[in-house]
């Protein structure tokens, strides 16, 4: 298992760093890109007031998405992407060090 990283996260104007192993971290930033959005479209409609009110209604709505399918068809095919290109840049690494 390889070593866990330091990852600096921006979410809702505030910096955060996060521990997580190195091949997690395309899914964490992404994850972390969801998440701010999310939470920028909530305090932009002006009706929730307040950063905690603001992460609850964030982690309601995406709890929501999740239970019930309902995933922005053009943010599955973003994952799908980006996953797709973790694993190939992970396969050139290990075909690299078996041919080095």
């Amino acid at each position: 298992m390889s070593q866990p990283l330091t990852v600096t996260l921006h979410i809702l104007d505030k910096e955060y760093r996060v521990s997580c192993p190195p091949e997690e971290r395309s899914n964490l930033e992404q994850a972390a890109r969801h998440l701010d959005t999310t939470m920028r479209d909530i305090r932009n409609s002006g009706k929730v007031i307040g950063v905690e009110r603001i992460a609850v209604m964030a982690a309601l709505n995406i709890s929501h998405e999740m239970l019930t399918g309902n995933h922005d068809q053009s943010g599955a095919l973003d994952d799908q992407k980006a996953q797709i290109n973790d694993l190939v840049k992970r396969l050139d690494q290990a075909l690299e060090n078996h041919q080095g």
